[in-house]
């Protein structure tokens, strides 16, 4: 009699990527990939018609953010553990993807060993974050100042994703169209951004904006 297979949804905008971490995935006898998107809008469909055990989510797609996709997803699939596999620190964005809902976060930059043993501990119901990020829960836990923390961490969800749009040549109306908000909305976004980050302008905004986007983040 065959064991049960662990059905795994992946979500990345990549091609590439997809079809890597399928091929990993799939030389575990116990793992299937039973779907791919390479978007999150509408992705509650097709998650109740795959049913996976697991969903493998990149923070970034085309069509918006990836903590969107969580929290679309959590509340109505509750049982279904979300695993962020990203490029994005996990000293800045792990805590808000938890936060939303999801259930572990590795950087993609990790080896091919340590995504296999992060979906393994999510499966089991386990918590999956890194060693630097379990020493900082910790230390935050016990009331330690952050060390290293980003001045980002101050934003919003929302705001920080504006702030990523921004950074990558998005004009207020595009991210008014990829929110589905109004531009009124967005120009709020902004106004909040620059006086939480302390920025004089709107071209100051941008070019903080700019560089933090070409930044290894």
């Amino acid at each position: 009699m065959n064991a049960k297979k662990n059905k795994i949804f992946i979500i990345d905008d990549h091609p590439v990527v997809r079809r890597g971490l399928a091929q990993l995935l799939r030389q575990e006898s116990d793992f299937v990939v039973c779907g791919e998107a390479d978007h999150g809008q509408g992705i509650a469909k097709a998650i109740a018609q795959f049913k996976p055990d697991i969903v493998i989510l990149d923070l970034t797609l085309k069509d918006m953010s990836g903590i969107d996709v969580i929290k679309e997803l959590a509340p109505r699939f509750p049982n279904l553990p979300i695993l962020v596999l990203s490029i994005h620190d996990e000293s800045l964005y792990a805590e808000r993807a938890l936060r939303a809902g999801a259930k572990g976060y590795i950087m993609k930059e990790e080896a091919a060993e340590k995504v296999v043993t992060a979906v393994r501990e999510v499966l089991k119901g386990e918590i999956y974050v890194g060693e630097k990020l379990k020493s900082r829960l910790l230390s935050k836990a016990l009331g330690s100042p952050k060390a290293g923390a980003s001045p980002l961490e101050i934003l919003s969800d929302r705001e920080i994703e504006v702030f990523r749009l921004l950074g990558q040549g998005y004009s207020t109306r595009r991210i008014a169209e990829r929110f589905e908000r109004s531009i009124k909305t967005v120009e709020i976004y902004r106004a909040n951004i620059k006086q939480k980050l302390g920025l004089k302008d709107a071209a100051e905004l941008i070019h903080c904006a700019v560089r933090w986007a070409q930044s290894p983040n």
